[in-house]
């Protein structure tokens, strides 16, 4: 019995050993193979974890790689995909300062002394520039935020071209590490701005930029959410080398077309990825095309071999690639297709907001541009490159008003922020300054809606009721009082001058709440017993400097809403007055006055000409009989370059034309002319003070060729021609005069 049970004792201490034994050798092999957990080894096999067959509900579009796709081989040498971790972690340089905000990674004291000043490195010798970055560098320098002084400035900009991070690219540039790092001013890239369009090369594409950006911040496209830095980093849009430098061609929605719909739902034509990095969407979306409303091109035509790599559908897609013209089909498309190319940018999200077709978003992942001001659901379709079958359906299912809304701010958004590198590169740092200036910062109504943010200066307020554009959004009515700003330049030597009359029949209007009189006359104020008793207050300013910028200048003095600007000889009735001051209330953008002239293109100077010929047709009303918001004057004073306002104060003259310049510029509709007396030119050319520079032929020429310079500044002739004139009621009908509410505007 004893024996029995040693035996049974040691039969069962071996079995236990042989169980260790083995147990404990396969923890020794394990580390030789793959310690992956199940859920990892599936997606070592598979590439992608894939739902259950009753999961209908994508992945969160923040689970995607963008830059690490599923469908890309991984490592020859592994049969393990790395980690998007590890594929980030391994890319690099640019993701030191991932953690960068403004709080963390910016010197707000360089702001506080001197406001927002931006500051670009003088170029170096030898050193190659492509045009594109010329053109952002011209953009900076000729901002209102440049400043030539680095002692001065709270943001710097390098001369040394990053924008083609591309080592295959011509335009690389070579050694950019070594030579960021041993500018002066680098600090690691503290309050530093690095312009990028393309980054890293085939075949990964990653978004690494080739050194260490430090602190720097990133104006980026192509930028994924994955490694943009909110409240940091930038993300701009992809532009061509073509982009126009200022101005830029006007939005293609030249009418409000009803109903919105056009010859084409959807289209798309671009060149199809065989593999790689973004080759899934554009290699699928021969599943959508129709042929019909949904045409979407793809070619396998491009690169030198690309022969040697085509598939079974390449023919019959270069075919059919060949039958379409890409402007007639983006012209007479409702939608427009914007998938990912080898990066999340692409070419066809500029050309589609031109066109006022509507962007089909396919790029997941991508931080879309200025997405931290930009409301991109008022102007574009957010897709999903998973859900691509779905597409037709999605826009199909979309109502005719909220197509047409869509299409109508893809022009302003166009044509507020993109049609130029100039607009790009202020948008840029426009965002810069609301995020250092808080504030005061611009809302998202502001950068939304009509005029956008470049054209709303906070300095100037932080109160929208304050700007010309948002009485109707705030459910406020026009300012009911004006005051009069009389500019004088003649000497006062009698009771009898126009400038007397003028100030007397301002003054008795209903709605003037003062006058204020600018004396830029180089003969002593007069006494304040010459100018006539009235029942508003006359504040007479002497001017510094007597230039003739100055009557544009921001007065603390101006405490209403509305100006009436006036030349010293102008003869206008106090009905005339009224009239014009309540034609303003309907249109409080504009500039509304009597005095209109044209332009028009001289095709045999191939310049613009100017006119003061009285036709049907005007596109500026003279500022010297006209009434407008007293926010242009700040827009005049702190928007324009100090070079256009030097030029008119050293001609002495155009500067009514510059603010109609302005004024069209902002607004993109005509001023408002208003009926006058028959004979109101008589009248006026009859006075002494400006008669000689009204038939002056040099004046005239000074005229013409201050047109040209400042169209050549904007970019592109702003102004609007127009037809319409409004009369008081009844005016000039043969009824009687008893019946007429405005009864002295036809008389002398």
């Amino acid at each position: 019995m004893q024996a029995k049970k040693r035996y049974f004792i040691l039969l069962s201490a071996g079995s236990c050993l042989a169980l260790l034994f083995y147990l404990g050798g396969l923890q020794l092999r394990a580390p030789r193979g793959a310690s992956a957990s199940p859920r990892e080894e599936r997606r070592g096999r598979h590439g992608l974890h894939r739902a259950s067959p009753g999961r209908l509900r994508p992945r969160p579009p923040d689970a995607l790689r963008p830059f690490a796709p599923w469908d890309r081989p991984g490592p020859e040498d592994s049969g393990v995909r790395a980690s998007p971790r590890q594929k980030r972690d391994a890319n690099s340089s640019i993701y030191r300062g991932k953690k960068c905000r403004m709080e963390s990674c910016f010197d707000f004291a360089l702001c506080e002394k001197n406001g927002f000043k931006v500051y670009v490195y003088p170029q170096q010798k030898g050193e190659k520039i492509a045009e594109s970055y010329q053109n952002i560098l011209a953009a900076v320098e000729g901002s209102r935020f440049y400043t030539s002084d680095p002692g001065q400035a709270c943001l710097f900009v390098l001369s040394l071209d990053t924008l083609d991070r591309d080592q295959l690219s011509p335009q690389y540039v070579h050694n950019l590490r070594s030579k960021v790092q041993s500018l002066h001013l680098w600090n690691n890239g503290r309050n530093h701005l690095i312009f990028n369009l393309y980054s890293g090369t085939w075949p990964d594409y990653t978004e690494d930029v080739g050194f260490d950006i430090g602190q720097a911040m990133l104006a980026k496209a192509s930028i994924s959410t994955e490694n943009f830095r909110p409240n940091f980093d930038v993300s701009i849009p992809l532009f061509s080398k073509d982009h126009p430098r200022t101005g830029g061609e006007r939005g293609f929605l030249k009418f409000n077309t009803i109903p919105p719909l056009r010859k084409y739902m959807l289209v798309f034509k671009g060149k199809r990825y065989l593999t790689g990095i973004g080759s899934d969407t554009r290699n699928a979306l021969y599943h959508v095309h129709n042929g019909e409303d949904v045409v979407l091109l793809t070619t396998c035509k491009h690169g030198k071999d690309w022969q040697k790599h085509k598939d079974s559908r390449c023919d019959r897609d270069n075919t059919e690639y060949e039958k379409y013209d890409y402007r007639e089909m983006l012209h007479n498309a409702t939608f427009c297709l914007v998938p990912r190319g080898r990066r999340l940018g692409s070419f066809r999200f500029l050309e589609a907001l031109q066109a006022a077709c509507v962007p089909v978003m396919l790029s997941n992942g991508w931080e879309l541009p200025f997405s931290e001001v930009i409301n991109w659901n008022q102007a574009a379709v957010i897709g999903d490159e998973r859900l691509l079958l779905q597409i037709p359906s999605t826009i199909r299912s979309i109502h005719q008003d909220k197509i047409l809304a869509l299409r109508q701010q893809t022009q302003f958004l166009w044509e507020a922020y993109f049609s130029s590198v100039e607009k790009i590169v202020l948008t840029t740092l426009e965002i810069i300054q609301d995020r250092i200036f808080k504030h005061i910062s611009r809302n998202s109504l502001i950068w939304n809606k009509h005029p956008g943010g470049l054209f709303v200066l906070p300095q100037y307020s932080s109160y929208l009721g304050d700007f010309p554009y948002y009485y109707a959004n705030l459910g406020l009515k026009p300012p009911s009082k004006f005051t009069a700003v009389i500019h004088a330049v003649t000497p006062l030597v009698s009771q009898s001058q126009p400038v007397l009359k003028l100030l007397v029949a301002a003054a008795k209007s209903q709605y003037c709440a003062q006058i204020i009189v600018l004396w830029n006359c180089d003969k002593p104020l007069p006494a304040k017993h010459r100018w006539p008793a009235t029942a508003v207050p006359v504040i007479v300013i002497e001017g510094e400097s007597k230039v003739m910028s100055s009557r544009f200048l921001p007065y603390d003095n101006i405490i209403t809403d509305a100006v009436l600007s006036l030349d010293e000889d102008t003869v206008l009735s106090t009905t005339e007055v009224d009239f014009a001051f309540t034609v303003w209330q309907s249109f409080p953008e504009r500039i509304v006055g009597y005095p209109a002239r044209s332009h028009f293109w001289d095709n045999s100077k191939e310049r613009w000409g100017y006119t003061s010929k009285w036709t049907n047709d005007y596109s500026m009303v003279l500022t010297g009989a006209a009434i407008y918001h007293k926010y242009y004057h700040y827009l005049y004073t702190h928007y324009l370059p100090a070079s256009l306002k030097n030029m008119v104060d050293q001609l002495a003259n155009c500067e009514d034309i510059l603010m109609n310049f302005l004024v069209s510029a902002v607004t993109k509709l005509p001023p408002i002319k208003v009926t006058q007396k028959k004979q109101y030119k008589e009248t006026m050319m009859g006075q002494t003070s400006r008669a000689s520079r009204w038939a002056d032929p040099d004046h005239f020429a000074q005229r013409q060729s201050c047109m040209n310079t400042f169209a050549s500044w904007f970019g592109y002739m702003p102004l609007i021609h127009s037809q319409m004139r409004l009369d008081p009621v009844l005016f000039k009908d043969q009824v009687s005069i008893l019946r007429k509410k405005y009864r002295d505007i036809e008389r002398l």
